[in-house]
């Protein structure tokens, strides 16, 4: 059998029309009538009303942040088992982040710790739905209601995961998606800020293309960034946004096949569902347990050596070097580190086959009986 990737694309719609549309029409740059439909059709199909694209899922971020008001000496609590970009989103602000801990079964923010972090300083929440699994949405809102915080979603890894049948990204003042190739859909690098706000999206819009005044070309009030989509991008997003539900529906049909075939192997924790979700398991990830019989570590090399590529979890925002030293990264967070340390996800890609599932499970229970 031939390498199975990690996750990879799957450009399996009119992504090749619509790209050639934009060549043949010279319409490549940060103009074009895909750029719109894409904005439109995304935000659609979130519940929402308006859709921003942008360059990558960390521009969102940064982007949402901005246009929220969010500045120096502003304190944003997030998770600290997640992706470094939420930190560096908050820190290009002049903003501090604040970390929580996650809880152990969703791997998400833990609602229960949230309160406790809060200060005068703390402007907004930024929960990251993690892996395909959303936060637990309601309790997070009353908290933000309750303190007057913004909510700000970082959902850059569940396109399509409902939280109650609604779909994330949608609760908050503002969501954040990602595009990036190994996403559900993807526009190779890309990004969208999605929101009900109609001033946070006018704000977010003139801010995407370097603050030029709606008054006057070349006049800027404020401060902008360089975060336009290209119409080439665009045009893929919109061939992927045809297929969305197909993309989930395998994503689930591929963790539905791999929690049957790996559930009775000893060690290995497989990815939750809550009752109240809808996870899209963008990665499918399991934990390598003490009992499994050998280290993660061990088991990704041995997973390479036969054919199969793998990633481990996330490393926690409180023990990244970068941040050494800082006062937000003191404290405990068990979960956080106790998950990185066990955490792999498997191949997950839309396009993978039930013969390369069934063979990656197959392997991981030969090199358990083998060791």
């Amino acid at each position: 059998m031939e390498f199975i990737n990690v996750c990879e694309p799957t450009l399996a719609g009119k992504e090749l029309e619509y790209v050639i549309d934009c060549i043949k029409t010279n319409w490549i740059s940060s103009a074009g009538k895909y750029i719109e439909q894409f904005e439109k059709q995304f935000a659609a199909y979130c519940n929402t009303k308006h859709g921003i694209a942008v360059s990558n899922g960390l521009a969102a971020l940064h982007l949402a942040l901005a246009a929220c008001g969010i500045g120096k000496g502003d304190e944003v609590i997030i998770p600290d088992f997640t992706i470094i970009s939420n930190s560096f989103a908050i820190t290009y602000l002049g903003a501090k982040p604040v970390l929580v801990d996650v809880d152990p079964k969703t791997w998400c923010i833990d609602v229960k710790k949230i309160e406790e972090k809060i200060t005068k300083n703390t402007k907004a929440i930024m929960p990251v739905h993690m892996y395909g699994h959303p936060c637990d949405m309601d309790p997070i809102m009353e908290i933000a209601k309750k303190h007057n915080l913004l909510v700000i979603e970082d959902a850059a890894e569940v396109h399509g995961a409902e939280y109650k049948g609604r779909k994330v990204g949608c609760f908050g003042d503002a969501g954040c998606f990602s595009f990036f190739a190994n996403k559900i859909i993807t526009t190779g690098e890309g990004g969208m800020v999605i929101t009900n706000n109609d001033k946070i999206a006018e704000k977010a819009r003139i801010m995407r293309n370097v603050s030029h005044s709606p008054k006057k070309r070349y006049l800027h009030e404020m401060i902008g960034f360089n975060y336009r989509l290209t119409n080439l991008q665009a045009a893929i997003g919109v061939a992927q946004l045809e297929n969305i539900e197909k993309y989930v529906d395998a994503r689930r049909n591929h963790a539905k096949l791999y929690n049957s075939l790996l559930k009775n192997v000893k060690g290995i924790t497989l990815p939750a569902e809550e009752k109240w979700a809808k996870n899209v398991y963008w990665m499918y990830s399991i934990l390598i347990q003490d009992d499994f019989g050998m280290a993660r570590d061990e088991l990704q090399k041995k997973l390479r050596e036969k054919g199969i590529d793998t990633r481990t979890f996330f490393i926690p925002t409180h023990a990244q070097p970068v941040f050494e030293g800082m006062d937000f990264t003191k404290g405990s967070y068990p979960v956080s580190d106790e998950i990185s340390r066990k955490g792999l996800y498997l191949p997950s890609s839309s396009s993978l086959t039930e013969e390369q599932i069934r063979f990656i499970c197959d392997t991981i229970k030969a090199i358990q009986e083998s060791f």
